[in-house]
């Protein structure tokens, strides 16, 4: 069976705290990520935080814009359960 890959609009924070996905902001996923917005790490470590947060591979999870830009589009390949592993919107 094939899926259709999810897309989900982010607002990301580099050099926080910690990583965490911190809740919604409007329509996009709040990320923190440690990582310093330099040669790709923070958008590296957003990859891994969603990864985990949603049960799928690294590999499933691509950036599709907002390379150098807070705001960033990725998509994942996982069915919509796993978006119930995301925290809920107000």
């Amino acid at each position: 069976m094939t899926r259709a890959p999810l897309t989900i609009h982010l607002k990301v924070v580099p050099k926080s705290s910690r990583n965490r996905i911190a809740g919604w902001v409007g329509d996009r996923l709040k990320v923190q990520v440690t990582a310093a917005p330099e040669r790709g790490k923070a958008n590296d470590a957003v990859v891994e935080v969603l990864a985990e947060a949603l049960g799928v591979p690294r590999r499933s999870v691509r950036l599709m814009s907002g390379e150098a830009s807070p705001l960033k589009t990725v998509e994942v390949d996982a069915d919509a359960a796993a978006l119930g592993k995301l925290p809920p919107r107000a």
